[in-house]
């Protein structure tokens, strides 16, 4: 059996799943694609994660692209974050052209082109139905890590939560912890004290610090009600076809804490929400996190025991979690060895610490006779790849280098007026985009302290008016004390004697000045 031919029987064998799968694309040896030597992912093992890196411009978002859109036809709803604003076109068929005709023929497989049904969120000023949360939703714990905070501070957060939970005081936004917290350390100091202990000063400074932080990223928007239910992710369409939700992020790449706290809240949310599903033929919902090394350049590494922990447990949940970056080594150690799939782009090295960090990625890939892949990893074209998954055993597909399908829907953006169009047929916009803004803990606290400012105020005008009246009663005591000397027969006598002494110095020295005038 020649080199070729064992390697087609690998992959034949490697590839081949029971249960349903989809068509990345088709396997290539030396340079040349082999027609139909297909490479598929099997549905079943979606929910063990997976990376998809590549340079940029290697063809990584359009792999991403592919996947949904397949995902979606095959009845598995998608949330895709969008931060570079070039997924929209997933929702239009694609024009075609006669070289995506020409490569799907050497993969072996027709050219479809079809749309996919598509939801848009936005965490901002985007169009699209608007993503919240109440702090209440975080919780003290995750709220604390979000803030990075101490085990000091991370107790008073919890105290704030208890004493709002104790007193029926809804926490949610930001201005609702802040006045908690502000009313912790001011006019309810001793209520607090008395119940849950006292609260250092120093400490909500810090706090208070963080939030403004948080806030100077835009976190204002992103907190408060209605809150999204991310049921609304699961959703079909009439055809069958699972909702690809397109979280448009295009504004968020300056705002790393922003985007880093709307995922770890979101994905905590759904690991309460979601049911046990266990070993289920597809998953209920895949997410695709773009530019992913903004989710771990600014966490701390709190934040990131987090993340890891969510990212082992939330696959029971069905839900399987896709990082897309430029480079594995953007993916702590922790998380990428939770990544069952892996999706490997071209690599630039043009530094010796490209070369040395392109020598590690070829570390995380799977050992193989028929490739170098360090040296593949700098050679590999635009729309190709080196992809190993999961088979449905749980064991690591060989590597094989890909030559990927292209996308059914439109590699473009879509126009304003076509999102205007998706935006009018939703029927979740009207639902979230609602404003609300019950009364919570910053108008009941609010009011708390103004009465007790109030009657702070009265307390001390009583105070003032006591002794002002203390005062001119004294005042009059004292005069009328005088009069009565004065008018008495002893009172007019010391009078008369205290004025004729006064006097009398004043007329011995006039007497004086009039005898010394009269000697010149």
């Amino acid at each position: 059996m020649s080199n070729k031919e064992k390697f087609i029987q690998e992959v034949a064998e490697g590839y081949t799943f029971e249960g349903d799968s989809i068509v990345l694309g088709g396997a290539m040896l030396n340079g040349e694609a082999i027609t139909n030597s297909l490479v598929k992912l099997p549905l079943k093992t979606m929910n063990r994660h997976g990376l998809i890196a590549g340079a940029t411009g290697s063809g990584k978002t359009k792999t991403l692209q592919i996947i949904a859109e397949q995902l979606s036809e095959n009845g598995v709803p998608v949330l895709l974050m969008d931060v570079k604003g070039d997924l929209s076109g997933v929702a239009v068929p694609s024009d075609g052209h006669p070289k995506i005709d020409e490569r799907h023929a050497k993969i072996g497989i027709p050219f479809k082109a079809s749309g996919s049904p598509v939801e848009f969120l936005t965490l901002s000023d985007e169009k699209g139905a608007r993503l919240r949360a109440t702090v209440s939703e975080f919780g003290p714990v995750l709220f604390s890590k979000i803030l990075d905070l101490n085990s000091t501070q991370s107790g008073i957060v919890a105290v704030i939560f208890k004493y709002c939970d104790d007193k029926n005081l809804a926490l949610l936004d930001l201005k609702d912890f802040k006045k908690a917290l502000q009313y912790a350390i001011g006019e309810g100091k001793e209520e607090i004290k008395e119940a849950y202990g006292a609260i250092s000063t120093a400490s909500t400074g810090t706090i208070l610090r963080k939030i403004v932080e948080l806030e100077q990223q835009g976190a204002e928007v992103f907190f408060g009600e209605r809150s999204f239910d991310v049921d609304d992710l699961c959703r079909f369409d009439d055809n069958g076809k699972g909702m690809i939700s397109i979280l448009r992020l295009t504004d968020i790449q300056g705002k790393p804490k922003l985007f880093s706290t709307f995922m770890l809240q979101m994905l905590a949310e759904v690991y309460a929400t979601f049911p046990e599903q266990g070993d289920a033929d597809r998953p209920k919902l895949v997410i695709f996190i773009d530019e992913a090394h903004l989710v771990f350049d600014e966490a701390s590494d709190a934040l990131l025991d987090q993340i890891e922990a969510i990212v082992k447990l939330i696959r029971s949940k069905g839900v399987g979690l896709f990082f897309v970056t430029q480079n594995p080594t953007d993916i702590p150690d922790s998380v990428l060895g939770q990544l069952g799939m892996k999706v490997q782009h071209a690599l630039r090295a043009f530094t010796a610490k490209d070369r040395k960090a392109i020598k590690l990625a070829a570390q995380n890939y799977p050992i193989t006779d028929y490739y170098e892949t360090s040296t593949l990893l700098t050679e590999l074209g635009i729309g190709e790849a080196l992809v190993t998954v999961l088979s449905e055993k749980g064991i690591p597909t060989p590597l094989v280098h890909s030559l990927l399908r292209a996308p059914q829907s439109r590699m473009d953006v879509l126009t304003n007026s076509e999102i205007d169009n998706i935006i009018s047929k939703s029927s979740i916009i009207s639902k979230y985009n609602e404003v609300i803004d019950r009364e919570s803990a910053y108008e009941i606290l609010s009011g708390k302290i103004e009465e007790a400012k109030e009657e702070e105020h009265q307390a001390k005008m009583k105070k003032e008016q006591a002794k002002a009246s203390k005062s001119k009663s004294r005042s009059k005591a004292e005069k009328s004390t005088f009069e009565k000397m004065v008018n008495s027969t002893a009172g007019r006598t010391v009078v008369r004697e205290v004025t004729r002494g006064l006097l009398g110095v004043l007329g011995i020295k006039t007497s004086s000045r009039r005898r010394k005038s009269s000697w010149f």
